[in-house]
């Protein structure tokens, strides 16, 4: 259950489906460090729903073959730069999606269906590109017009970071109730958290409500600041500097690799110390 951050990155083999929460949703960025150092390679990363900083490293990192999600930017810092120019080069494959739409086929995996019915996006441009989606007449002809069958989706992981696990692995999302829909629908889930601490959160009134039982976890590795430089809502803010400062560098690939090294060093000095 509990292991370094390092052991738990390696249990993702290439290829595999990853879901992960934007950045004001808890993202583990210590274990995309993780992944983008033992160089994972031809990942399908699912954004739920949107990505940030830490999908634009993967991507220019060369860890990621498919990428789906409704947007991906860093925000007030811009366009994120790798993103971009894998989409203008064809570097990657992209499914483009809706927030909704992803939300759907998470929430369908988690009830154990094959699709949930959608609407909104009938007609639309990102509708017409994604051959898996299906529009069908209103099945129970109550006069609603046509409607969208998004296929579930089953990620073969959830990642994200936590403020905080107990010591039989039961963790902490407060209100971030996209983190339990993830954890529900993936075949596993491995967190990342600021810290363990010897609390029963099932036992506890006032934390059992927001916990994440322990059935739905994987593996557990404790991380000190390990969102950074994007925020922890309810612990710490992102570090908009950082990120404004990531947005230069990586503008040009000898930029990124540069950011990359400084920040890998500081990540495996930090560690050693």
């Amino acid at each position: 259950m509990f292991q370094d951050v390092d052991a738990l990155a390696a249990r993702v083999p290439d290829g595999a489906l990853v879901a992960l929460p934007p950045e004001y949703s808890w993202i583990s960025m210590a274990f995309i460090r993780a992944l983008i150092a033992r160089e994972a390679r031809d990942l399908h990363i699912l954004c739920v729903p949107i990505g940030g900083i830490g999908v634009d490293m993967l991507v220019g990192a060369g860890c990621v073959g498919t990428l789906e999600a409704a947007a991906v930017s860093l925000g007030e810092a811009g366009l994120a730069p790798r993103f971009t120019e894998a989409i203008q080069s064809g570097a990657i494959k992209m499914l483009d999606s809706t927030c909704p739409a992803i939300h759907t086929g998470l929430q369908a995996s988690e009830k154990g269906v094959p699709f949930m019915p959608l609407s909104g996006l009938i007609g639309s441009d990102i509708e017409k590109f994604r051959d898996d989606w299906k529009v069908v007449d209103d099945p129970l002809e109550n006069g609603g017009g046509p409607i969208a069958l998004i296929p579930a989706i089953r990620p073969d992981f959830a990642v994200f970071h936590s403020p905080k696990a107990d010591r039989e692995g039961n963790v902490w999302i407060g209100k971030r109730r996209e983190l339990a829909t993830m954890a529900h629908a993936a075949r596993e889930t491995l967190v990342t958290v600021e810290d363990i601490v010897d609390d029963d959160f099932p036992a506890d009134d006032t934390l059992a409500a927001g916990t994440l039982s322990n059935l739905y976890i994987g593996g557990v590795a404790e991380a000190a600041n390990g969102a950074w430089p994007s925020a922890l809502l309810g612990s710490y803010d992102a570090d908009t500097d950082e990120i404004a400062a990531y947005a230069r560098a990586a503008k040009t690939m000898d930029g990124f690799q540069d950011y990359l090294a400084r920040t890998l060093g500081d990540v495996h000095s930090d560690a050693a110390e």
